[in-house]
């Protein structure tokens, strides 16, 4: 076996993969036959290799600099990989390289790439103390971002109808593990998903950069997570997206994370990696709403999500933060703070209790509640949606609070615009554009109980014709210390089936309590 620098023995040390002795066991590729020269399939020797880490007893799989072509890599308990500086593992394009998709009986209820989770790269099951660090890169370049093409060439979330063997569609796939870190590393188009976990506990992400072409991370019925310092680029789809769906054939919520000190956009793919930060796609109809990269919560939402803080995090040039349950999920005690958007391409708040009810018969209708939101602060944000805070008849979300946030849209709204009724929409894949256009250019509101508002100023870089706040069928609604901007004989607020409303020390509106409404403008 190779020695290995001071600096990947602290790092493997970190990991506590180390022998009785106190020395970490390393296993390089190399001495069980891979070659770095990203033409020769590396993935036997890989293979073998952690095999022989795991019969030892544990150990670290160590890469060396160079470029190992390989299709699914099965990591091992007490396995980790090390990826030095200069290594790259690169997804080959073949399909007989990888495993195929194991069956999954509750695949109905979810897309295939959540379904299955051995058509990968690097997967493993029902495993513990698991890592993949160091410097180096994974380069899913062979991957699929799709299950398989339609004949219009637009990719489909469906398996092949031919029933033809696929290249993987994931970088990382991890089902039922706990104790597991990935740290270090960046992958460079990742398919389907970057990183895809399901059910593991114990799960630390820190300082990865993700450069993908669609979701970066997909943590998924997952509880204690930590997720930090990492740079998350995805234009095409979700840049963080927790979810509980499932494709476990039983409900488990998302519970007890973290997530700081991060950065979610939607450059071009590769651009972050290479540092041009570029955005020159042009989006066609499946994205009228320019790049994805953001934080979302769903759209996945069968077992809950729970006692989840987000801090300290840049969205740029992407979507605004996506709180969505819409399959029976609860999804309570959240706190997210200290936000910065930056050119934001929809809603910059969007938080969405519906019915779709994808999952198993009789399932009721979720709850979204307890959600505290500080410290935001949000320029050039789309004209169209405003911030969206939406229940269904029924089904209010409740006790919101908003505080210390300041919105700066681009405006533009028009007076046609502004006497819009959005439909309701129960049923919908919830994103902002189902609604249409917003008649509020900064909060639209429907179907709460329970909303506070505190130091929340919204305005607009281009003249707008609509209110700045709409409430409709509104309970328990206090607001205070707030600024909005609004042109003259535009009202601020738009009042529709609200009970229950106080407004007090806001610049420019007299204080004002309403006990019950089924109509005012003021």
């Amino acid at each position: 076996m190779r020695p290995i620098s001071k600096f990947v023995l602290a790092a493997v040390a970190g990991s506590a993969l180390v022998s009785a002795a106190g020395v970490p066991r390393t296993f390089d590729v190399t001495e069980f036959g891979a070659v770095g020269d990203g033409t020769t399939l590396a993935t036997p020797a890989i293979n073998k290799a952690i095999d022989t880490a795991a019969a030892a007893g544990g150990g670290t799989v160590y890469f060396p600099a160079g470029t190992f072509l390989s299709g699914s890599i099965h990591l091992k308990s007490n396995v980790a990989l090390y990826l030095d500086q200069g290594s790259t593992i690169l997804a080959s394009s073949n399909p007989p390289d990888y495993d195929r998709a194991e069956p999954n009986q509750w695949d109905k209820f979810q897309d295939f790439g959540h379904s299955h989770f051995h058509n990968a790269l690097i997967w493993g099951e029902n495993l513990e103390n698991i890592a993949i660090l160091g410097p180096g890169r994974i380069w899913g370049k062979g991957l699929m971002r799709n299950a398989g093409p339609r004949p219009d060439g637009a990719g489909s979330d469906q398996p092949d109808p031919a029933g033809r063997k696929l290249v993987g569609d994931k970088a990382i796939s991890l089902k039922l593990c706990h104790n597991v870190t990935i740290k270090d590393v960046s992958i460079l188009m990742g398919g389907w998903f970057a990183i895809l976990a399901n059910g593991v506990d114990n799960f630390t992400i820190d300082n990865v950069r993700i450069d993908t072409n669609r979701d970066g991370m997909d943590i998924i019925s997952c509880r204690n997570v930590r997720v930090s310092n990492a740079f998350v680029n995805s234009p095409y789809d979700d840049g963080i997206c927790l979810k509980s769906d499932y494709a476990l054939g039983f409900l488990r919520s998302d519970e007890n994370i973290t997530i700081t000190n991060s950065q979610v956009s939607g450059y071009d793919v590769g651009t972050l990696l290479d540092g041009t930060f570029q955005r020159k796609t042009t989006y066609g109809r499946n994205h009228n709403e320019g790049p994805t990269g953001r934080i979302k919560f769903g759209t996945e939402s069968n077992g809950g999500f729970k006692n989840i803080t987000i801090s300290n995090v840049v969205f740029d040039y992407c979507r605004g933060l996506a709180l969505e349950t819409v399959d029976g999920a609860l999804l309570e005690d959240v706190t997210i703070s200290n936000i910065t958007m930056r050119d934001i391409q929809n809603a910059p708040i969007f938080m969405r209790l519906g019915a779709r009810m994808r999952g198993p018969e009789a399932t009721p209708v979720g709850a979204l509640r307890r959600v505290s939101l500080s410290d935001f602060t949000i320029y050039n944000a789309d004209p169209r949606f405003a911030s969206i805070i939406a229940g269904i008849p029924g089904h209010d979300i409740e006790d919101v609070r908003l505080s210390n946030i300041r919105i700066y849209y681009q405006g533009g709204g028009t007076t046609e615009q502004a006497a819009l009724a959005p439909e309701e929409m129960e049923k919908a894949y919830p994103e902002p554009r189902m609604f249409g256009d917003i008649p509020a250019y900064g909060f639209f509101i429907r179907h709460v109980d329970g909303v506070e508002m505190s130091r929340v100023q919204v305005s607009f870089l281009k003249d707008d014709l609509r209110p700045a706040f709409v409430l409709q069928s509104v309970k328990e609604a206090a607001f205070d210390h707030l600024k909005a901007q609004h042109l003259a004989n535009v009202p601020t607020f738009v009042l529709k089936d609200v009970t229950d409303f106080d407004l007090r020390e806001s610049a420019g509106l007299p204080d004002t309590s309403v006990k019950s409404t089924k109509q005012k403008e003021f």
